[in-house]
């Protein structure tokens, strides 16, 4: 068995990467990056245009002049936080947001598998990813994409610095505002009306 594609990328990648290799890294790490560019658009439809985006900018670079990648993983992240940022502040001119006909909501959850928990749990769990969607929405892009790689993709704070090229401070700062800001958005779901804390 060969060198797999993250090996060949560690070594200095040739000019002309063939696609059958960068298709089956690409394969290996899509759903990686489609949930990342899920959780920072919140939007199936964006992150699906952010992951195919994310993979056509990896293509160009690496087909452009020869590369050295140390970490092939960590650069495919920093390109899909980096689109979906890009995406964001560009959705400042959007008015609204699409949302699928009630034909299709139907459809999608007709097609859903019937074994799991309950309607009671799935309700209260949905309401839960709801608030917490809505919660991730008011924090600030920067504090989004420090909160989701630091929370969801597991990421260290040194390897957050390196995606977004901060330092490690101000990555501190980010994901504590993000924090703060979560609880306060999601203190009532917790604890109730009351402010116990």
């Amino acid at each position: 068995m060969g060198p797999s594609m993250a090996e060949r990328l560690s070594a200095e990648v040739s000019v002309e990467l063939s696609t059958r290799e960068f298709s089956s890294w690409m394969v290996s790490e899509q759903k990686r990056i489609f949930l990342l560019c899920r959780r920072m658009l919140q939007d199936a439809e964006d992150a699906d245009g952010a992951t195919q985006d994310t993979f056509l900018k990896a293509w160009q670079s690496l087909n452009k002049a020869g590369k050295n990648l140390e970490e092939p993983g960590k650069w495919l992240t920093r390109i899909a936080v980096n689109t979906c940022l890009d995406r964001l502040r560009s959705r400042r001119w959007q008015f609204w947001k699409k949302r699928p006909s009630p034909e299709d909501e139907t459809t999608i959850l007709s097609m859903a598998p019937a074994v799991g928990p309950g309607a009671e749990d799935k309700i209260f769990a949905s309401q839960i990813g709801d608030r917490l969607a809505a919660a991730l929405a008011k924090l600030s892009a920067r504090q989004r994409a420090v909160f989701i790689l630091r929370h969801y993709e597991d990421q260290s704070l040194a390897e957050i610095a390196e995606v977004l090229h901060l330092n490690i401070g101000t990555v501190k700062i980010h994901l504590f505002r993000a924090i703060e800001r979560l609880r306060e958005e999601l203190h009532e779901l917790y604890f109730g009306n009351g402010r116990e804390a």
